[in-house]
């Protein structure tokens, strides 16, 4: 049977949307922290990143209501326009206070932008391969964390402060323009599904707590690898991030082609399996060789959990849950990171880090249980 047409000009234009939105937000990412250091010292840089996430989570919990209300075009350009706009006001402020304010809008923006953005591909893409979509746009959101992330440091030593904080609201206010291409807001046959509902229904909380114990070890990943790993190996640790970011990106894609044609149900176990198996490597051995190879296999692990959960949950639900499944992934994705990377510091602290890795990789793997039961009478999609 000849596959369902896959791209169309909605999906492409919310891929360049999500490009740009994902591009302003990765690109002052770390640079904000940096620039409020300046006047808050490494407290003023710890809030910055603090206000970030916090409103970022806030937006996720509020923005099926917001879409209910007014649509995903609509949410969709305000979350645009959050992320890029008050990065503008940074240039004219350098108090602390100014810089969180910043940093809360653009966490608002930033948090509509990836709950709206699954929940359209969602809507905009094939049944049958929903997941091949979504390792598409995993791609289009996985670049500007690996290119701009590290990019938006170098160019504040190359073009300064006010330079690139113009470059990251040009990113997100450009993408605007594809947003009228859009589909608008359609009337919706059933009530639609909050987030609450979501988080109270097994089938969908089961996944999410799975993949946010994957999570967790991608926040202790960036946070904690510089730091476990000895100073002369500044390079290893930057070859590693990287491939653990390609990797993930790259499985990301994978799964989803493999998932549409087997089942996403399927491949949640194993892996959650290679994840746990790349954090137990890097707690056993910080050679090079195993600190690279433990990373590409986290990395791999992190991308085929990160798609099949969100497909898998996606086809929990009827198209009036899409945004609280959006939503209940992203909060998922984010609170897992934000608890993993703050009670490793303080397990590290008392046990050393080796330990500490082995405690996270254990933890990982009390997933698996969750994890079987989804995997249980797992069907093809097709």
């Amino acid at each position: 049977m000849r596959e369902a047409p896959l791209l169309s000009r909605a999906l492409l234009l919310l891929f360049l949307a999500s490009l740009g939105g994902g591009a302003s937000f990765y690109l002052l990412v770390t640079v904000v922290p940096l620039y409020a250091s300046r006047s808050g010292g490494g407290v003023g840089a710890g809030l910055a990143t603090g206000a970030l996430m916090f409103s970022t989570v806030v937006a996720e919990l509020l923005t099926p209501r917001l879409v209910t209300r007014f649509g995903e075009r609509v949410a969709l350009a305000a979350g645009l326009i959050l992320v890029g706009a008050p990065a503008l006001a940074l240039s004219a402020t350098s108090s602390l206070v100014g810089i969180l304010a910043v940093c809360l809008a653009r966490g608002l923006g930033f948090g509509i932008t990836v709950v709206v953005g699954s929940a359209m591909v969602a809507t905009l893409v094939p049944v049958e391969r929903r997941g091949e979509g979504l390792g598409m746009y995993g791609v289009m959101v996985g670049v500007p964390s690996v290119v701009a992330l590290p990019l938006g440091v170098w160019l504040v030593g190359q073009i300064g402060y006010p330079a690139v904080f113009t470059l990251g609201a040009a990113a997100a206010l450009v993408s605007l323009a594809a947003t009228p291409g859009l589909p608008g807001r359609e009337p919706i046959s059933e009530p639609a599904v909050g987030v609450l509902a979501g988080l109270r229904t097994p089938d969908l909380l089961r996944p999410a707590i799975v993949f946010g114990a994957t999570t967790v070890a991608a926040g202790i990943v960036v946070t904690f690898l510089p730091l476990a790993l000895p100073s002369a190996s500044e390079g290893l640790v930057a070859v590693a991030l990287l491939v653990q970011a390609v990797a993930a990106t790259a499985a990301r894609f994978w799964a989803g082609r493999h998932g549409d044609r087997h089942g996403s149900a399927r491949l949640i176990l194993p892996g959650v399996l290679i994840a746990a198996l790349g954090i137990l490597t890097l707690a056993l051995n910080t050679s090079p060789i195993a600190v690279v190879g433990s990373m590409l296999l986290f990395g791999a692990g992190f991308g085929v959990t990160q798609n099949a959960s969100l497909t898998l949950m996606f086809g929990r639900v009827s198209s009036a849950g899409y945004s609280a499944v959006s939503a209940v992934w992203n909060l998922a994705y984010d609170t897992g990171m934000g608890v993993g990377a703050a009670v490793f510091g303080v397990v590290a602290v008392r046990t050393g880090y080796p330990v500490a890795f082995l405690l996270t990789g254990l933890v990982m793997l009390s997933a698996l249980a969750p994890a079987w039961r989804d995997t249980r009478g797992a069907a093809p999609s097709r």
